[in-house]
């Protein structure tokens, strides 16, 4: 019986430890190697494209400033003929001079059809109204940080026209190699080195895989791209959100229209500035997914759907299955008080470590084989190998900072705004402090009580 126990005992330990690495990591990182060795061997070639059919492009402007000409410019140097273009960009009560930008891209790219509108009633309705004034066949948003690959919008019409039954897809997001390596200090450099590699892992290797079992549970707000006659069917961008998955799952859920990823269409953005900015940034995701789940998926969250519902899936990955993996992290300590010696708990960390990495290898061979066409791109890639063995920390940190989401999306509305890690490291140091202070004003009550003279 005492064999039985301990042999139980050791499946528990063991399966709560590797279960959730095992099953979201490993498996879609060996399914990511897979789908490159079925493209490389069997790849769909896509005609070119005997006429261009007109496409908008859809860019919200917030503080743009810095980075809206170099937006536009990329647009113009594509290889998509800036006649059958027409830009629309919504103005989102920003506070810089984007609008001088604006004027003067006009005049440096007259060819370009180019459009202003102000958002005087909120980003999702200037988006919206732009949808309403498109007359393109095709619908492509995109932020105005980023560039696009001189080929991204020709390849996304191609496969638009040569597949009849795609009528959403998401573009491949990267960050700029070259404003990654214009970031003085080693740390700053190393961060968005880390941050390149979390993206060209999650969109060329992961979301290849996921399109492949139609599991991709959101359109990139940064580069999607529509038909018009399916995003019209849709209740447009909603106004009670703060991220673009609404619009996913309206194109999932309601219109049932399965979202593919276009992965030679490469729109590059600009790379993280600081902690800060990741720590608000993952927050904003992870509120928005919080959002729209509570939107669409009231009913049908039930565990027995997890295998059947990619959303539900998902949505359990991220934020029930949180809970137990903060609890197991910070239970390593306790360990040893439960009969666990350091050597077993050591082994198991270093074995959870390992399959990270085995997982991040993996990846690592997709993304260079799905570079293949990108060449410069690819290089810089290859030469950011050391990266795998931090992308484990990296995501590690990643977690707390949307598992700070969860907790902070409690007692907030849809108006919440993301405050910094610094911003909330003082107001906790603040709050601890008053704790601090009241047991001791109590000692000082009762010292002055006990020394009373009469």
């Amino acid at each position: 019986m005492t064999i039985i126990d301990r042999f139980l005992n050791s499946i528990l330990f063991w399966a709560a430890w590797i279960i959730i690495p095992l099953v979201m990591e490993i498996v879609p990182s060996l399914g990511s190697v897979i789908i490159l060795i079925k493209k490389t061997l069997f790849p769909k070639k896509y005609p070119e494209l005997t006429y261009y059919p007109e496409v908008t492009l859809i860019i919200p402007v917030y503080n743009s400033q810095e980075s809206l000409q170099g937006c536009i410019a990329s647009i113009n140097d594509s290889d998509y003929p800036n006649e059958k273009m027409r830009i629309f960009l919504v103005n989102n009560q920003g506070r810089d001079d984007s609008f001088s930008v604006y004027t003067k891209c006009q005049e440096l790219y007259p060819d370009l059809l180019m459009q202003w509108l102000n958002a005087k009633q909120g980003k999702s309705r200037a988006l919206n109204l732009a949808l309403f004034n498109a007359d393109g066949k095709y619908i492509i948003h995109v932020d105005s940080d980023g560039r696009f690959e001189p080929n991204a919008i020709r390849n996304m019409v191609r496969k638009f026209e040569a597949c009849q039954n795609v009528d959403c897809m998401t573009g491949s997001i990267l960050t700029v190699p070259e404003m990654v390596e214009a970031h003085r200090g080693f740390f700053a450099r190393l961060l968005r080195r880390v941050e390149f590699a979390e993206y060209a892992q999650a969109f060329l290797a992961g979301r290849n895989y996921a399109s492949e079992v139609n599991s991709i549970y959101t359109l990139s707000g940064a580069f999607s791209a529509f038909r018009k006659s399916a995003v019209l069917k849709s209740q447009l961008y909603n106004t009670d959100t703060i991220c673009d998955t609404n619009i996913t799952f309206q194109m999932r859920c309601l219109q049932h229209i399965r979202v593919h990823i276009c992965e030679n269409a490469i729109f590059c953005v600009d790379p993280i500035e600081n902690i800060n900015r990741l720590y608000t940034q993952r927050q904003r995701w992870q509120r928005g997914s919080l959002e729209v789940s509570h939107q669409f998926l009231e009913k049908d969250l039930k565990v027995r759907k997890m295998f059947s519902n990619v959303m539900v899936r998902t949505l359990l990955y991220d934020h029930t299955f949180a809970f137990p993996r903060l609890i197991w992290y910070l239970a390593l300590i306790c360990l040893m008080c439960m009969n666990y010696s350091p050597k077993i708990i050591l082994f198991s960390t270093g074995l959870i470590f390992l399959m990270y990495i085995v997982s991040g290898i993996l990846y690592y061979i997709a993304v260079v084989g799905f570079l293949k066409e990108f060449r410069g791109l690819q290089r810089y890639y290859r030469r950011q190998w050391y990266v795998v063995f931090l992308l484990p920390f990296f995501n590690f940190l990643v977690f707390f900072f949307r598992f700070a989401g969860v907790v902070n999306s409690i007692n907030t509305d849809s108006a919440w705004r993301s405050r910094t890690l610094s911003e909330e490291g003082k107001d906790f140091a603040k709050e601890l402090k008053k704790e601090v202070r009241k047991p001791l004003s109590l000692l000082q009550k009762i010292r002055k009580a006990v020394n009373y003279e009469t």
